[in-house]
């Protein structure tokens, strides 16, 4: 059984397809080109984009930012957590103290 030649891959090793002739793979390679350009996409235009949610691309983006996620994760945090990190030192030094008298509160 004679075995064709490979479709190259990006580091140049031969794992891609098994490919038994020259004209097929320029097939392949016209075909993968063709969906590299949007080829289809531009040949048959949507009417509309739409999509699963109804949301447009700004709503998105809107959503998925970085400032509205801290948003949902502060919503989502409990009362007692929200105190605590209100009232809790800044400074590393202060931090060590209010443990030191917790801890001391402890064994009194």
């Amino acid at each position: 059984m004679a075995k064709g030649p490979y479709l190259p891959s990006v580091d140049g090793e031969k794992d891609g397809p098994q490919v038994s002739e020259s004209e097929a793979c320029d097939q392949m390679y016209e075909s993968l080109a063709r969906l590299h350009a949007n080829y289809y996409k531009l040949k048959y235009p949507r009417p509309r984009d739409t999509n699963f949610s109804g949301l447009s691309l700004e709503e998105y983006k809107l959503i998925l930012s970085t400032d509205t996620l801290e948003e949902f994760k502060e919503m989502n945090k409990g009362m007692w957590k929200k105190l605590q990190e209100k009232f809790a030192p800044r400074d590393p030094e202060e931090k060590h103290k209010a443990w030191a008298r917790a801890l001391s509160r402890l064994h009194t």
